[in-house]
């Protein structure tokens, strides 16, 4: 970063400075991510019986939000290059500090990719060092292309290029963390097969009021309402730990929480059956209709 600060003001290197600026918040986002984890450990209370698991996605968000602050920074400046006359630029000091910060970004991305598909946290991390990757690529390219054909225009051209690339990588992780913080339900989930394999237990009539979500990554939590056939004459503990199973060892929800019902009387929450109902026209699942007409609107 002080190698690429340095070698921008002496080569008048939009692209490089702007590396310069996103490789400084590359180590302020690794800094994030550690204080995050550091906060995660807490353990829960009280007042917070999830704990603090949900401060690595606002890391990941704070992470984002930054990435976007940095693009606009060098569009702002690329525009005012282009109507800056005389500007010249060094293409020599460009292109080792560029090739520098390339192997070290290099090196930066294979330690964290390992983490980064595991942690929301740890993936915002990845795409700082991988955006300052493609922009120190892009470095080279212009430095490069000034040296041979003296194209002082490709400076603020790779610089918005790089920017781009910033955009685009950080688009991913954004639209994850606020589908995390919607409470949406976990991409690795299929709601309708989970529910369905409940179902196809003997003794289960249907799956309703169902909810289910991100805490933190590789920590989902599932809710639901289970109406149980009156007439089962099963042991209704070994039905639960049954049910339990489906959904932690099948689809890997590590929090569980499902209440048994004989009917509906009394249970006045939102029972989520439309989709339900779809799916089962869909698969072919097996639906006690005397039992849903409970649950549905009008009856």
């Amino acid at each position: 970063m002080v190698a690429e600060i340095i070698g921008g003001v002496l080569s008048g290197s939009l692209a490089l400075l702007a590396d310069a600026g996103h490789m400084a918040t590359d180590a302020a986002a690794i800094g994030l991510a550690l204080l995050a984890m550091w906060i995660a450990e807490r353990a829960a209370s009280a007042e917070r019986t999830f704990g603090f698991y949900r401060t690595e996605v606002l890391a990941a968000l704070l992470n984002a939000i930054a990435l976007w602050i940095i693009v606009a920074w060098i569009c702002f400046e690329a525009y005012h290059r282009f109507g800056a006359e005389g500007a010249h630029v060094d293409g020599w000091p460009v292109l080792w500090v560029g090739l520098g910060g390339l192997a070290v970004n290099i090196a930066a991305a294979f330690i964290l990719h390992r983490s980064s598909e595991h942690s929301l946290n740890a993936e915002g991390a990845f795409q700082h060092v991988m955006a300052d990757l493609l922009g120190s690529v892009g470095v080279v390219i212009s430095s490069v292309l000034i040296i041979t054909l003296g194209w002082h225009v490709a400076d603020p051209i790779i610089s918005i290029v790089i920017g781009l690339l910033i955009l685009v990588s950080s688009w991913g992780l954004m639209t994850s963390v606020v589908h995390v913080l919607l409470e949406g339900t976990p991409e690795n989930i299929d709601v309708y097969k989970l529910c369905n394999d409940i179902e196809e237990l003997e003794g289960v009539t249907l799956v309703h009021d169902v909810h289910a979500w991100t805490i933190t990554s590789q920590s989902d939590a599932f809710t639901a309402h289970v109406l149980i056939d009156p007439t089962y004459g099963g042991d209704k503990d070994a039905l639960l730990t049954a049910m339990k199973r489906i959904a932690h060892e099948e689809f890997g929800i590590a929090h569980v929480t499902i209440q048994m019902e004989e009917s509906v009387n009394g249970c006045d929450e939102d029972h989520h059956v439309d989709h339900l109902l779809q799916r089962s026209r869909i698969v072919g699942q097996r639906v006690t209709w005397g039992s849903l007409r409970y649950l549905l609107p009008g009856s």
